[in-house]
C-alpha cells in the first residue's frame, strides 16, 4: 500500500492583484490542495490560463469557493466552467460552486439552458457532428451532456465538512449593503488556513482567524493613504492586515490582493517596515505562482 497522503493544505497564489491589471499581477485567485482535492478559491481574470501555468488542469477542480462578485475575483468564471467542461472525459462531472448571494444567479446566468449568457456556445459543442469529432477524439464518450454545475449560494457558518477537511465561512466588511462578502477558514486535522477575500479589519474576521496556522489576507495599501479616508470601511492597509494577525494570533502572515503602488519594488522595504511595526511573526509578501511555505 502508498503511503498516506497528507491533510496539510497546500496553497497556491493564482491571483495575487487587483481590480488594476499590472504585467505581474491581476485579480484574486488562490488553489488550496488537501490530499490530492483542489479547491479554487475566487476566480479572477485570466484565471484559468494561470492554473495552467502552474501544471493544473481545470478537471482537477470540482469546487469553487467565492469571497464575493467583484469582477477581480468572479470574472474568469465562465470561461473556467466552459474550459472544464470542455476538457472534461469521458464524461462531465459535477462542479460544486459555493460563496454569497448572488453566487446561483451568477452562475446559472452563464449556461442556464433557456437565458444563460453562454448557452449558446455548450449548446453549439453538444450539437454539432464537428465537435463531436473533436470531443471522441479527447476520449469522450456521445452523448454529451450540458455542464454539471451545482451552485449554492451560503452564509456564515459550516460550508463544507468531510472526514478530510471543514470549510467555515464569516461576514468580512467590505462594499455592504451592495454586495456580501465572506471569509473562509479550513481546517484539517494538519492545519489551517484563512483567506479573507477583500475586507476591512473587523471581529469577524479576527475570530474567524484565531490561532490558524495561516492567514491570507487582502493588501491594499500603505496605512498613511488609507487613514481618514473611507477606504478604511472596505480595505485593509498593511498596519491593519498586520494588526488583524497579531491579534488573532496566527503564525503566518501572507500579504495578497496587493495594491499596484505596493506592488512597485520601490515600495519594498517601506511595506516591511509597516508590517514589523506591529507584526513580529512570519511574514510572506505574495505573488501569482507562489507555493505558499508552511509556517515554521
Amino acid at each position: 500500500m502508498g503511503a498516506k497522503k497528507s491533510n496539510r493544505p497546500e496553497i497556491t497564489v493564482i491571483g495575487c492583484g487587483t481590480p488594476s491589471p499590472t504585467p505581474d499581477r491581476f485579480g484574486s485567485a488562490h488553489l488550496i490542495d488537501i490530499a490530492g482535492e483542489k479547491l479554487l478559491f475566487d476566480c479572477g481574470p485570466a484565471t484559468t490560463w494561470k492554473l495552467a501555468q502552474n501544471g493544473v488542469k481545470t478537471t482537477e477542480i470540482d469546487t469553487v469557493v467565492f469571497t464575493h462578485h467583484h469582477f477581480d475575483h468572479d470574472a474568469d468564471f465562465p470561461t473556467f466552467i466552459l474550459t472544464r467542461w470542455d476538457q472534461m472525459v469521458p464524461r462531465d462531472r459535477e462542479l460544486f460552486v459555493y460563496g454569497p448571494t448572488l453566487t446561483e444567479e451568477f452562475t446559472n446566468g452563464i449556461i442556464d439552458e433557456d437565458y444563460g449568457l453562454f448557452r449558446h456556445d455548450w449548446k453549439a459543442r453538444v450539437g454539432h457532428p464537428g465537435s463531436h469529432v473533436t470531443y471522441v477524439d479527447r476520449g469522450g464518450i456521445l452523448p454529451r451532456s450540458k455542464p454539471l454545475v451545482i451552485p449554492k449560494d451560503v452564509g456564515p457558518g459550516v460550508i463544507i465538512e468531510n472526514d478530510r477537511y471543514r470549510v467555515t465561512g464569516a461576514p468580512a466588511d467590505h462594499v455592504q449593503p451592495f454586495l456580501d462578502s465572506l471569509a473562509y477558514r479550513i481546517d484539517t486535522d494538519e492545519g489551517s488556513v484563512v483567506i479573507t477575500g477583500d475586507t476591512a479589519p473587523c471581529d469577524s474576521v479576527t475570530e474567524l482567524s484565531r490561532g490558524a496556522d495561516v492567514m491570507m489576507i487582502m493588501c491594499w495599501e500603505s496605512h498613511d493613504h488609507i487613514k481618514g479616508t473611507d477606504h478604511e470601511i472596505a480595505t485593509c492597509s498593511i498596519r491593519g492586515a498586520a494588526e488583524t494577525a497579531e491579534e488573532a494570533g496566527v503564525k503566518e502572515l501572507v500579504m495578497v490582493h496587493i495594491g499596484a503602488r505596493l506592488a512597485l519594488p520601490e515600495s519594498a522595504e517601506a511595506n516591511e517596515k509597516e508590517a514589523r511595526e506591529v507584526w513580529g511573526g512570519e511574514l510572506v509578501w505574495g505573488y501569482e505562482g507562489m507555493k505558499v511555505p508552511w509556517p515554521k
